[in-house]
C-alpha cells in the first residue's frame, strides 16, 4: 500500500488491563469476605460453604471486605473516569437498541454469533458490561447504608432501611457472581479474549 502508513496499537491499553485485574481481584475478596459475614447473620435459609468463604471470622472477614473496598472503590472511579475520558465508554457500548440485543442474544443461541474481532462488542455484551456497572454502583450504595447507616440515612431510606438494604446487597452481589460465571464460561470459548487483556501482544492495525 503506497503513500500509506500503518501503526499497531494493543487491543485493551495498559490502564484498561491493569484496572481490569485490580477489579477483578477486589471482587474476588469482596465476595469470598462478604459471604462469612453473611454467614454470621443469614437472612434467608441457607448459608455458604465456610471452605469458599474468606477471613475465618466474622472480624476477619470485616477486614478483607474493608480492604478490598477501598480497592475496588478507588480503582473503580479510575476505570470509569478513564473510559468517560478516552471516549472508549460511548466508542465501545453504544449505540444500544433492544432490538440489536435480541437479535445477538438469539444469534447466540443458535450458535452463530461471531467472536472473529475482539476489538467490538456485540450487543449482548455491550448489555452484560453495562448492566455490572449498575450492578456494582448499587453494590457500593447499599454497602455505604450497611457501613454507616446513621450516617447515610437518606439513603438508607431510599434503599428501603437497612435489613432491605442488606436483601439489595446480598442479590446484587449473586447477580455479579452470575456475570462472572458467564464471562468465565465466554473466556474459555473464546480463549483470544484472555490473552488481549493479558498484554499487548494482540494488536489493532490503524492506517
Amino acid at each position: 500500500m503506497s503513500g500509506a502508513t500503518t501503526t499497531k496499537r494493543p487491543i485493551h491499553p495498559l490502564w484498561m488491563r491493569i484496572s481490569h485485574w485490580l477489579n477483578a481481584f477486589a471482587v474476588l475478596i469482596l465476595i469470598a469476605s462478604g459471604w462469612r459475614i453473611y454467614n454470621a447473620a443469614p437472612f434467608f435459609a441457607f448459608t455458604i460453604p465456610n471452605d469458599i468463604t474468606l477471613g475465618g471470622w466474622l472480624g476477619g472477614a470485616l477486614q478483607w471486605h474493608f480492604a478490598a473496598m477501598w480497592l475496588l472503590l478507588a480503582n473503580g472511579l479510575f476505570h470509569l473516569g478513564m473510559n468517560v475520558l478516552t471516549g472508549r465508554l460511548f466508542r465501545k457500548f453504544f449505540p444500544l437498541s433492544p432490538r440489536a440485543v435480541l437479535h445477538d442474544a438469539w444469534a447466540a443461541l443458535r450458535g452463530k454469533l461471531s467472536h472473529a474481532d475482539p476489538r467490538h462488542y456485540n450487543s449482548v455484551q455491550r448489555l452484560a458490561y453495562l448492566f455490572v456497572m449498575v450492578d456494582i454502583v448499587l453494590i457500593v450504595l447499599s454497602g455505604l447504608v450497611l457501613w454507616k447507616s446513621v450516617q447515610f440515612p437518606l439513603l438508607r431510606e431510599l434503599l428501603g432501611g437497612y435489613e432491605f438494604a442488606r436483601r439489595i446487597h446480598f442479590v446484587g452481589m449473586a447477580l455479579l457472581v452470575g456475570f462472572i460465571a458467564v464471562h468465565l464460561v465466554m473466556v474459555a470459548l473464546v480463549p483470544r479474549t484472555l490473552l488481549t487483556m493479558l498484554s499487548a501482544r494482540g494488536k489493532e492495525t490503524i492506517a
